[in-house]
C-alpha cells in the first residue's frame, strides 16, 4: 500500500456492526492468523449465535470482508472479552479502539457492570489500548499461554468497571 493510500485510508472510519453467523469464516481466519490455538468456523458460528455472546465485526468499507472482530461472553452483570483481532493490513487505523468503544457501549446497554479480559503480558500495544479504556490489572496467570514453539507466556487479567 502506497503512502497516499495509507494516508487517505486512515481518514475513513471503519464500518462496525454486530457479527452475523455468515461472518464465521472471516472470524475464524482472523483468529487463526493471530492466536496459536485458532477457532474453527463452526466454533465461531456457535459463538456468534450464542445468546450469551456479544460480537462486533469491522470492515474498511460496506460490503468488504471483515478486517477485525471483537467477541465477548456475558454472564449476569459481568462480561469477558474472549478475543479481539485486527488484520495486519488494517492496523493503525483505530479499528481496535473503535470496536472496543462500541463494544463497551453495547455491553453497558446489556447492563454489564464489569468487563474482564486476559492479555499476554508482552503485548504492549494491547495493554496500552486496554489501559486507555480504563482497564486495570487485577491478577496474573504465569505460564498461561502456550506458544507454538512450546514456550509459555504470562497472562495479565484486567477489569474495567462501568
Amino acid at each position: 500500500m502506497g503512502i497516499f493510500a495509507r494516508l487517505f485510508g486512515r481518514s475513513k472510519r471503519p464500518v462496525i456492526a454486530r457479527l452475523k453467523p455468515e461472518d464465521a469464516e472471516d472470524v475464524a481466519q482472523l483468529h487463526g492468523d493471530y492466536f496459536d490455538r485458532g477457532w474453527s468456523p463452526v466454533e465461531c458460528e456457535n459463538l456468534i449465535a450464542d445468546a450469551t455472546c456479544y460480537g462486533l465485526g469491522a470492515r474498511l468499507a460496506q460490503g468488504e470482508p471483515l478486517c477485525g472482530f471483537l467477541l465477548c461472553r456475558i454472564a449476569a452483570d459481568e462480561a469477558e472479552i474472549l478475543s479481539i483481532a485486527v488484520a495486519r493490513h488494517a492496523r493503525e487505523r483505530g479499528i481496535a479502539k473503535s470496536m472496543l468503544a462500541r463494544g463497551i457501549a453495547g455491553l453497558g446497554v446489556e447492563r454489564v457492570r464489569s468487563l474482564f479480559l486476559e492479555v499476554e503480558a508482552e503485548n504492549i500495544a494491547a495493554l496500552k489500548l486496554y489501559r486507555h479504556f480504563g482497564f486495570e490489572e487485577v491478577g496474573r496467570r504465569p505460564a498461561y499461554y502456550r506458544k507454538a514453539d512450546g514456550s509459555t507466556a504470562e497472562a495479565i487479567v484486567m477489569r474495567r468497571n462501568f
